[in-house]
């Protein structure tokens, strides 16, 4: 689609007709559409009015400063200052370009009065702090102009204008903005997932409700006795569970780390009880393991509570393990069960 930009074109007039021309030349043929005095020659508050309307619809800001300050307001400001100002209070991107050498400027297209040079040298300063070029002749200002703006609108590019005919019709602005309601709907029905279960989930066990888990470890015994293996079972809250693995899922994790993570969990829970049941020539229990059984009901308890999902992450073909990932609503309980509460005073 072809985007054309507006831009307002401001500077003293009969002194700079040539330089104008050119730049105004250098405009049309980048395909942007120049708005400038030639419009209001003269200048008076009916017609500021009308200017400040224009450079609200245009999409960048020239200025041209030569030898005159130009015509002023009953304050003494010119009126190209007073586009400038305005051009920046705005916000629209502007660029300036000032006379390289203002004393090889013709006397006739220069200010006479004192009063008159130093608002011009005052305004130039001003002009200066923002970004500005500088140029000899108007041929060089032409080609100055062209390069600058390209390079501006590049920077900072602006919508600018389209045909009438390749807006969309009534129909498809309906259903333009039926989508974005439709994606706004979305949007929050996201951010509801990350702090509310999931509609059914009341129904399943959960929280600080209980499991049995079935584990096996071994007693180690000396070279007369050997190792002795022990089936055993204790109770978790899933709680318990999910606060202890759901931190390897904050990116995402492999099977293993999981189920190491879990075997710790049953060990430190049980470790000093079982050690008063062995048998005296045993030594302390070692190589906790839940029973596959027991982990997968965990895993898939996990998953039908909405706290974890398989990562879906794209990874090499040689790499056939299952990955896993905390849901928007586990990343929720899990900030919630692990983060440290604040002590009462």
């Amino acid at each position: 689609m072809e985007v054309k930009h507006q831009v307002f074109v401001s500077s003293t007039y009969k002194d700079l007709v040539e330089e104008r021309q050119e730049v105004m030349q250098a405009l049309l043929e980048l395909d942007c559409i120049p708005v400038g005095m030639e419009l209001f020659p003269a200048a008076d508050d009916d017609q500021w009015t009308l200017i400040k309307g224009l450079i609200d619809d245009c999409d960048y800001y020239i200025l041209i400063v030569g030898g005159r300050y130009g015509s002023v307001n009953p304050e003494g400001v010119s009126y190209t200052q007073m586009e400038y100002q305005y051009a920046i209070e705005q916000g629209i991107p502007v660029i300036s370009f000032l006379h390289k050498n203002p004393e090889n400027i013709p006397v006739g297209k220069s200010e006479i009065e004192k009063a008159l040079k130093k608002k011009l040298e005052d305004f130039k300063k001003i002009v200066q702090q923002k970004m500005c070029k500088y140029y000899e002749s108007p041929i060089e200002l032409g080609s100055i102009v062209s390069r600058s703006l390209v390079r501006l609108i590049k920077d900072k590019p602006q919508p600018g204008w389209v045909k009438a005919t390749y807006l969309p019709s009534e129909d498809s602005t309906k259903e333009i903005l039926e989508l974005t309601k439709q994606v706004e709907n979305l949007k929050l029905e996201l951010e509801k997932s990350k702090t509310k279960a999931p509609e059914g989930t009341e129904l399943l066990s959960q929280g600080d409700d209980k499991i049995e888990v079935n584990f096996t470890f071994k007693a180690r015994g000396d070279w007369r006795i050997g190792d002795k293996s022990y089936s055993v079972s204790t109770e978790l809250s899933w709680n318990e569970i999910f606060g202890e693995i759901s931190p390897l899922m904050i990116d995402e994790t492999s099977e293993r780390p999981i189920r190491v993570k879990l075997n710790e969990l049953v060990r430190n829970k049980t470790f000093k009880e079982l050690s008063k049941k062995v048998k005296k020539d045993e030594r302390v229990p070692t190589e906790f393991s839940i029973e596959d059984t027991d982990y997968q009901t965990i895993k898939i308890q996990l998953r039908a509570l909405n706290l974890m999902t398989e990562s879906i992450r794209k990874r090499g073909v040689r790499d056939t393990a299952t990955y896993w990932t905390l849901t928007p609503y586990g990343d929720t309980v899990m900030t919630r069960l692990r983060a440290i509460k604040r002590k009462p005073k």
